[in-house]
């Protein structure tokens, strides 16, 4: 694994932590360093697209950036009282992924009080199921065109 994936993950660790405890938000997060170590990042619940949508425009970003390593997180729910912050990060020349999670908790208000340090799985990248984003997609021309003049 290489070492601005590690860093990547570290970093959105605790950009994790400063949302869920600062400003009692947590966005799904999509984010992309590139060959010259540029760093793009989107907050997906923006982009108010339908999840098929999204999954070709975030392999359409990834395309035309030349992605390098990308990150994709949200929060998972397990039941009313267990939740999770989730992400894992790829890199495009590694078998295998860097999946971080850790468990949030929350007050009577339901704001969030608490974030476990964030655990970190190496994992193959197939089985991952973060939007299939994993497994190539293809692009068409039409698409391709419509993510252009946005």
């Amino acid at each position: 694994m290489r070492l601005f994936s590690e860093n990547l993950a570290v970093e959105i660790s605790s950009y994790y932590r400063n949302l869920a405890l600062g400003h009692g938000v947590i966005p799904k997060v999509f984010t992309l360093v590139n060959a010259e170590g540029d760093q793009y990042l989107f907050f997906i619940d923006d982009l108010r697209m339908e999840k098929e949508e999204e999954n070709q425009f975030l392999a359409y970003i990834v395309e035309q950036h030349d992605a390098v390593s990308y990150a994709r997180g949200t929060l998972v729910i397990v039941e009313n009282n267990q939740q999770f912050i989730e992400f894992a990060v790829v890199d495009k020349d590694d078998e295998e992924a860097i999946v971080c999670s850790a468990e949030l908790t929350r007050d009577m208000d339901d704001k969030p009080i608490g974030l476990s340090e964030f655990e970190k799985t190496l994992v193959k990248k197939g089985p991952i199921i973060f939007g299939g984003l994993f497994e190539p997609i293809k692009l068409s021309e039409a698409k391709t065109e419509d993510f252009q003049s946005l």
